[in-house]
């Protein structure tokens, strides 16, 4: 059995309530997750969140979501990237909050890529808020979204994962980033 056959086995089994299937899973596709992790918090010395403790986080999350489905790998990939910026927004607000109140400044601009990692800042938290008023109008612009900037894939990647074409998913990033500059410039 390939590799690919038994994680939706796994995944089948998960969704079927077995948390040890989900263990498996998260074994198998920990150094993936990991690289990820790696990716979206790239330049972020000296902070407390690494990408070890936004791995072992996102799995917290991930088995805390009684309604998770996970179909196959898309939807595993798909649900750890929310995990992974609900991990990065709770801990920019965080950090935040005790800096210097929390307050949001307006962010006008949005990086074609973030090679460079995620600011853990207010940039990270208008980001957030910007993207779940995304999410109401268009879920799949929103999920291309949380999968590039959240974590950290490359259009090509995101195009393999949601077998799509790498051009419809640069077309949905571009149709993203304008929906998402236009809201954060109205805050």
């Amino acid at each position: 059995m390939t590799e690919g056959a038994e994680i939706t086995q796994w995944l089948d089994a998960a969704r079927g309530g077995d948390r040890d299937a989900l263990d498996r899973v998260l074994a198998t596709l920990y150094q993936e997750l990991h690289q990820m992790a790696r990716r979206q918090l790239a330049g972020q010395h000296g902070q407390t969140l690494d990408a070890t403790a936004l791995v072992h986080e996102a799995y917290l999350k991930l088995i805390g979501r009684h309604e998770a489905q996970f179909d196959d790998r898309a939807h595993f990939f798909a649900y750890a990237a929310s995990a992974m910026r609900s991990v990065v927004v709770d801990y920019a607000r965080q950090r935040l909050a005790q800096k210097r109140g929390g307050d949001l400044h307006r962010v006008t601009e949005l990086p074609e890529n973030i090679e460079s990692g995620l600011k853990l800042d207010e940039d990270t938290l208008a980001l957030d808020i910007a993207l779940t008023r995304l999410a109401a109008v268009d879920t799949k612009l929103a999920q291309v979204v949380e999968l590039r900037y959240f974590a950290g894939l490359s259009e090509l990647e995101i195009a393999a994962l949601l077998d799509r074409s790498e051009r419809s998913i640069r077309r949905d990033w571009q149709k993203a980033r304008m929906y998402l500059l236009a809201s954060l410039r109205e805050d």
